[in-house]
């Protein structure tokens, strides 16, 4: 299958006289495919001739749509012990990659040894704002996270300084790395690969409202559910879907407990994780877009990619009002905003959507045309390409 990416690269490719480019990502974090990571980035540079190794823990997969996978151990993910870290490096330094890529921040010590120790070409993917993130963890304890934050700071200043290039998945994120070191500097956006989100088609619609991501106070989903609650309280009672992961088994039963607190068992479904390629169909059963992420320092810099796969559904979105997402909802064109915090606010533009039908299916139409337009994929692949060559080429 040859991509929309694939088109706009392949040119590129064609004029190289030296053989393909070998990129080798590594993880050990992720045992399912991340969409970031193999269908936004190297499914696409593999369809336009790139060589892909991608080491990973992903169960029973040799090679899939192009790609090469190297198998890692899943107890890999504790690549801080000396045994781990030989055998790790071992296994890339096989690759014999002209580029070596990682987004994990926990596998910084293996990437400094790569850079320093065998002199391989180095990119950071910094898609997440690691720091805050680091700095409120549940897993770190508590008096300890503010240091946890420092300290994955200075790493990634380090990596800009040392490392060959930095990616960041959006501009703001980039900004506290954009000045260090000479490293080469790039935003790839999480915009959709439409190869995986064909134009909408008419299908049954069984849900009102969809949200897909984390299912946390964090992101919002207590909030949705209270404004649900305010909704039945006006005669109103949406179906909701929940596509997502929890950050363990307690925040699991505290959001169902919530759920039957209010009553709205038989008005919210929770799909748990899915494969990428099921996105798009399940997105599509439902009317609405929702995005309620707080205002915590990560979704003050971040954006969300569910907007745009919203979007890419033909789905209107109603969005928390956070500075990221500002640009992207001028006029009411594709969706709304509501003040995070404000359930009184998400239960109105919800009601205003359900009962404006016809202005809602025109925010999603628009949205869908954005993403066709400017927001997807394909130009975002073609500026990896060449970033990824030039370091490649690099004396």
């Amino acid at each position: 299958m040859v991509t929309r990416a694939a088109e706009l690269v392949a040119p590129a490719v064609a004029e190289q006289s030296v053989s393909p480019l070998t990129v080798c990502h590594f993880t050990v974090a992720h045992t399912q495919l991340k969409s970031r990571s193999f269908h936004r980035q190297f499914m696409p540079l593999t369809a336009a001739g790139v060589n892909i190794r991608y080491a990973a823990p992903a169960r029973g997969v040799s090679q899939r749509d192009g790609v090469d996978f190297v198998p890692l151990p899943e107890r890999a993910n504790r690549p801080l012990r000396l045994r781990a870290i030989t055998r790790l490096l071992r296994t890339l330094l096989r690759q014999r990659a002209g580029l070596y890529h990682f987004q994990d921040p926990q596998l910084l010590p293996i990437a400094f040894a790569l850079k320093l120790l065998f002199r391989k070409r180095v990119v950071y993917d910094a898609y997440e704002d690691f720091p805050s993130i680091a700095a409120s963890h549940r897993s770190i304890p508590p008096w300890l996270r503010p240091l946890a934050g420092k300290i994955v700071t200075f790493l990634e200043r380090l990596a800009a300084l040392v490392f060959d290039g930095i990616i960041t998945a959006d501009s703001r994120t980039l900004r506290r790395l954009a000045r260090q070191g000479k490293s080469r500097k790039l935003v790839f956006y999480n915009f959709p690969n439409l190869d995986f989100f064909p134009p909408p088609s008419r299908q049954t619609k069984r849900f009102d409202l969809v949200y897909r991501g984390g299912l946390s106070e964090r992101t919002g989903t207590f909030l949705l559910l209270e404004s649900m609650n305010e909704l039945a309280s006006r005669g109103m009672r949406p179906r909701l879907l929940l596509i997502g992961y929890f950050d363990d088994n307690a925040s699991e039963r505290k959001l169902r407990q919530r759920i039957s607190e209010l009553a709205l068992d038989p008005y919210v479904e929770i799909c748990g994780r899915i494969e990428h390629e099921d996105m798009s169909r399940l997105l599509g059963e439902a009317r609405i877009g929702i995005s309620p992420l707080q205002p915590i320092p990560k979704f003050q810099l971040n954006l969300p990619v569910k907007i745009f796969e919203y979007w890419a559904c033909g789905l209107p979105v109603i969005a928390s009002d956070l500075v990221p997402m500002r640009p992207f909802f001028r006029d009411g064109y594709a969706g709304l905003l509501f003040p995070p915090s404000s359930i009184a606010e998400l239960a109105r533009s919800i009601a205003w959507m359900l009962d404006h039908p016809d202005e809602a299916a025109r925010m999603g139409c628009n949205g869908r045309n954005l993403v066709e337009q400017r927001l997807n994929n394909a130009a975002e692949v073609a500026k990896l390409h060449r970033f990824c060559s030039q370091i490649a080429a690099m004396p």
